[in-house]
């Protein structure tokens, strides 16, 4: 498993950022960037995306193997205690780590993602998810990922780039392809249409302290989950941006503000 490191190795203050279901690590190079001052951050590709390898079985795409997969890199880093901020799938992985007996993550920021994932927004990501197309041109590339991540919200062409040229490949050909294993979606798609995704038995486990951040158009978390969320388990605390969808994607100064807020507090 390949990942991205920033700041001084040193320090035992440890931010794990970890992407959605197609995306890589680099999604979060502007909020590494503006923390990595104050925490060593740590950002994985999860297996099957950016640099990491491929698995071989398709069903093995699974929050199981995602979260045995991290417990081997926090022992490779050599910490006893982490936060944990995790976008979407990554958030999944982070509750179901969370949710452990003597649990290393001290503090959870779910970015898009909660207690249950609703099936209007499994479908649209399932329908797109493993298309595999070929691009002739970045520019081709590009118009691709600004379609299917339309929910991520407005952006301007310097950050649409920025978000385009880290999930793309380029071939030997000069074509470029997604950069994830399209074999994702095969667990993704296994039940057709999808059922909304009951994860309350998890998050009751949870003991410590949450941040939600949903975006206010969101189809994978609704708003009355987001505001259950703070009436039970960790009883989590909800931010909500405005204009945006499935997933806020933590680039712009107001959500690092308010991601950074919670990290030092």
């Amino acid at each position: 498993m390949s990942y991205l490191e920033w700041g001084d190795p040193a320090n035992p203050r440890v931010v794990v950022c970890v992407h959605g279901l197609t995306r890589s690590a680099h999604d979060f190079d502007y909020l590494a960037a503006a923390i990595c001052d104050d925490f060593r951050v740590i950002c994985p590709d999860v297996a099957g995306r950016g640099e990491s390898a491929w698995l071989p079985d398709p069903m093995a795409y699974s929050v199981p193997t995602y979260a045995g997969d991290m417990v081997t890199l926090l022992a490779r880093l050599d910490v006893e205690s982490v936060q944990w901020l995790g976008t979407s799938m990554g958030g999944l992985i982070g509750l179901a780590l969370a949710a452990l007996p003597d649990s290393p993550i001290e503090r959870l920021l779910l970015n898009d993602v909660g207690a249950v994932v609703d099936a209007a927004g499994l479908d649209r990501i399932g329908s797109h998810v493993g298309a595999a197309p070929t691009f002739a041109t970045l520019d081709e590339a590009e118009q691709y990922v600004r379609r299917v991540s339309a929910t991520f919200g407005r952006h301007t062409d310097r950050e649409w780039r920025f978000l385009t040229e880290h999930v793309v490949r380029l071939q030997e050909d000069g074509t470029y392809r997604m950069r994830y294993d399209p074999a994702i979606a095969v667990a993704v798609n296994a039940e057709r249409p999808h059922k909304s995704v009951d994860l309350w038995n998890l998050y009751d486990l949870v003991r410590c302290p949450t941040l939600v951040v949903r975006g206010e158009l969101s189809d994978l978390l609704s708003r009355e989950t987001a505001q259950a969320m703070t009436q039970r388990g960790p009883r989590a605390r909800v931010i909500e941006f405005a204009g945006v969808g499935h997933a806020p994607t933590l680039i712009h100064a107001d959500q690092i503000a308010a991601v950074r807020d919670f990290l030092v507090t």
